[in-house]
C-alpha cells in the first residue's frame, strides 16, 4: 500500500494511492479505512511529504561499505543525530543550497517511518511499531559540519530533508537497493543488507532512549559514494520497492 499526504484546493490531506486515484484517509496513524465517498484522480493533486514527524532520528556510519570507504572501524552502537522536523520537504520541492555554506553533499537513506508511539521496544517487536517506509536524502553542508565539530547547524537547514514519495507498507527492509542519481549519473548505490544496524534493531535501540511518536521518522544511514551537489542539479534517491524522490538544488538568498 502507497500513503501519500497531499494538496487540493486549500485542504491538506492523508490518502492511499490506487492506480491513478488518491482515496482519502482521515488518519492513516489510526485508520487506512478510506474516506466514504472521496477520492481524486493522481494528477489534480500536489504531492507533498507524506508525513510530518515531530524529529527525524538519523544514524550516522551505517552502512560496511562506507565505513570501508571512509577507513574507519565499524561503530559499536549507533551514532545518532537530529534533523529538525522544519528540515523536511517533498518530492518536486527544491532543495536551497544555503549561502553560508561551500559544500552541501546528497546522502541517499531509506526512512522508517513510525506508526504509533514506541517506547522501549525490544527488537522482536519492532515491527509492530513501523507504519512503512520512504525515500530520504539527508542533505549536509559538509564544509559546515567539519568546522563545527557536531552536525546540528550542517544538517539543519530548511528543505535539507526531502521525504516521500509515498510511505509503502508491507515490505521487508532487510534487503532493500539504494541508489543516488545525480543528473541522471548513478553515484550511490548499495543494499540494506549492508547495513551495521539493521532496521528493527534500530527502532528498539532508539527507543530506549527517546519515544518515538507517530511520524516520526529514522533515517538508517547512507552508503559508499557520498558527494556535493550545486545548484541546478536534479538529485534522485531510489530504493527498490519503496519509490523514486526526486529534487532539485536551487541557490539560497
Amino acid at each position: 500500500m502507497r500513503i501519500g499526504r497531499f494538496h487540493y484546493e486549500g485542504q491538506t490531506f492523508f490518502g492511499i494511492v490506487d492506480g491513478d486515484t488518491v482515496l482519502p484517509v482521515a488518519d492513516p496513524f489510526q485508520s487506512l479505512e478510506p474516506v466514504p465517498g472521496r477520492r481524486f484522480a493522481l494528477a489534480e493533486v500536489e504531492l507533498l511529504a507524506p508525513c510530518l514527524p515531530t524529529k527525524a532520528v538519523c544514524v550516522g556510519l551505517n552502512y560496511r561499505d562506507h565505513a570501508l570507504e571512509l577507513g574507519l572501524s565499524l561503530p559499536e552502537e549507533p551514532v545518532l543525530f537530529l534533523k529538525p522536523p522544519t528540515a523536511v520537504t517533498g518530492p518536486g520541492k527544491p532543495v536551497v543550497y544555503p549561502a553560508m555554506s561551500r559544500q552541501v553533499d546528497y546522502e541517499a537513506e531509506l526512512a522508517v517511518v513510525m506508526g504509533k508511539k514506541a517506547w522501549q521496544v525490544r527488537e522482536e517487536e519492532a515491527a509492530e511499531y513501523i507504519l512503512g517506509y520512504t525515500c530520504a536524502n539527508d542533505v549536509t553542508a559538509r564544509d559546515l559540519q567539519k568546522k563545527d565539530g557536531q552536525w546540528t547547524r550542517a544538517k539543519s537547514f530548511d528543505t535539507f530533508l526531502p521525504l516521500g514519495p509515498y510511505i509503502v507498507t508491507g515490505v521487508d527492509p532487510g534487503d532493500r537497493e539504494v541508489s543516488l542519481y545525480l543528473n541522471g549519473e548513478r553515484k550511490q548505490h548499495s543494499s540494506t543488507s549492508q547495513l551495521i544496524f539493521p532496521v528493527y534493531r534500530l527502532v528498539s535501540f532508539i527507543s530506549h532512549i527517546m519515544t518515538l511518536l507517530p511520524g516520526d521518522v529514522i533515517l538508517t544511514g547512507t552508503p559508499a559514494g557520498v558527494g556535493p551537489v550545486q545548484p541546478g542539479d536534479q538529485v534522485e534517491v531510489v530504493i527498490s520497492g519503496i519509490g523514486r524522490l526526486a529534487n532539485v538544488i536551487v541557490p539560497g538568498a
